[in-house]
This record gives structure tokens, C-alpha cells and sequence, in this order.
């Protein structure tokens, strides 16, 4: 019997993954979440697949660091906060998780600026739009795929 491996991860499949990371209350390891994952998506993934990508590295490293703070910790005797509240820890934890990737985007920015001023290359070249894709059929494909 062989297995089928899951499709690889798009950019559409790491966004939900960063997402549930983003609601996810409780303890947290990569089995859990692979788990989650397999049951939302509907692919298994091992935990070095969803490790290599660095989006779903820093918000399960967020998601921990999150978990582990005081702030987790709220008491609520009566539920009657539970559902508003688990909603705004939610949208926190991914406003955290965007600000990190945000973060990181800045200093990849500054690290490019930096490596092109070196090479000689000024802004206005680097803002240059970037060339018309041409989508005309070629050659081959129009002579019915004969060369």
C-alpha cells in the first residue's frame, strides 16, 4: 500500500496555517498542529514541511511565546466573556504575527537597498515598472505544436 503524498504548500494553504496558529488556545506542539491542519486543509503534512517554511515557523515560535504569557492565563467564572474574548486574543495574536512578518519584510528591504547602492543602482532604476508580458501565442503553439 503506498501513500499519497499531500500537495505542496501554496501560498493560500500557509495563510490558513498561520491562521489557525493565530486562534489556537491550549497546548501547542507541531503534532497537534499537524492534526488541525489534516482536519482543515484535508493533507497531512509533516512537521519538517510545515517547519521549512519560515510564515508558519514564526507564528507557531508567536503562538508559544503568546501561550506562555500571563495574558493567557484570564479567568472568566461565568463564560461570559469567553466568546468576545477568544475572538480579540485571536485578532491579537494575528496582529502580532503580521507586525513579526512585517518586521521581517523591513529588514530584507533595508538588506536589498543596501546590497543595490552597493552595486551603483539608484532608485529611479529600482522603480522602474516592470516590462508588458507578452501573451501572444508562440510559434510552436500556433503551428499546432509542430517546430
Amino acid at each position: 500500500m503506498s501513500r499519497r503524498r499531500a500537495k505542496n504548500l501554496d501560498e493560500k494553504a500557509i495563510r490558513e496555517i498561520a491562521e489557525i496558529l493565530d486562534g489556537w488556545s491550549g497546548l501547542l506542539s507541531w503534532q497537534a498542529l499537524i492534526e488541525q491542519v489534516q482536519a482543515r486543509l484535508r493533507s497531512k503534512y509533516t512537521r519538517q514541511a510545515l517547519h521549512r517554511h519560515e510564515r508558519i515557523r514564526l507564528a507557531f515560535e508567536a503562538t508559544k511565546t503568546r501561550l506562555a504569557g500571563p495574558s493567557s492565563k484570564r479567568s472568566d467564572p461565568n463564560g461570559l466573556v469567553r466568546m468576545p474574548a477568544a475572538r480579540v486574543s485571536r485578532l491579537e495574536a494575528e496582529n502580532d504575527r503580521l507586525q513579526l512578518e512585517n518586521d521581517r519584510l523591513l529588514e530584507q528591504f533595508v538588506r536589498w537597498a543596501y546590497n543595490a547602492h552597493t552595486r551603483g543602482l539608484d532608485e529611479a532604476f529600482l522603480n522602474r515598472p516592470l516590462p508588458p508580458v507578452d501573451r501572444r501565442p508562440t510559434k510552436k503553439a500556433a503551428m499546432g505544436g509542430k517546430a
